[in-house]
């Protein structure tokens, strides 16, 4: 039996460790954290984008987007605009240096996840969810607000 927990502890050290190192190696590429280089896609995939749009596709809370926007928009690599018709409205749009940075970029660890698990059978989907599920369960880590972001720290680090 301890072999087994030995042997869940080495996977979860791999996946911790592998989290870790694709997060440096997008820092040292762009200068940005995961969470800012996923939100710099999100804004970029699209004309322009509003903050609430940009929240429900990287699975942040909105002050959270507001904040990553906020940390790309002082290094140049979004812009906001207010609406025309509507001054309510603000979209953020990415710069040209915004698009220089994205096809400079590595894959975050969170494409290559998606990638791979998306080609598992839908049984063997269900039967990883129900084991990290489990897994976070005997961790206690039930209660953690966590957004589906493959990243080490937090997502908005001020």
């Amino acid at each position: 039996m301890e072999d087994r927990t030995q042997s869940s502890l080495i996977a979860l050290r791999r996946i911790l460790r592998a989290t870790e190192l694709n997060a440096r190696t997008v820092a040292r590429a762009t200068g940005l954290t995961t969470p800012q280089l996923i939100v710099l896609e999100i804004v970029a995939s699209s004309p322009r984008a509003q903050p609430k749009d940009i929240a429900a596709k990287a699975g942040v809370g909105q002050a959270t987007a507001t904040s990553l926007v906020d940390k790309l928009e002082a290094r140049g690599l979004v812009e906001r605009t207010r609406g025309e018709h509507d001054r309510r409205l603000v979209w953020v749009t990415a710069t040209e240096e915004g698009r220089r940075v994205l096809e400079s970029a590595p894959d975050p660890l969170q494409h290559v996840f998606s990638q791979q698990f998306s080609k598992l059978p839908d049984w063997e989907q269900a039967m990883i969810v129900a084991a990290l599920e489990k897994i976070g369960a005997i961790l206690n880590a039930g209660a953690i607000d966590a957004s589906p972001l493959l990243d080490v720290g937090p997502v908005d680090r001020r």
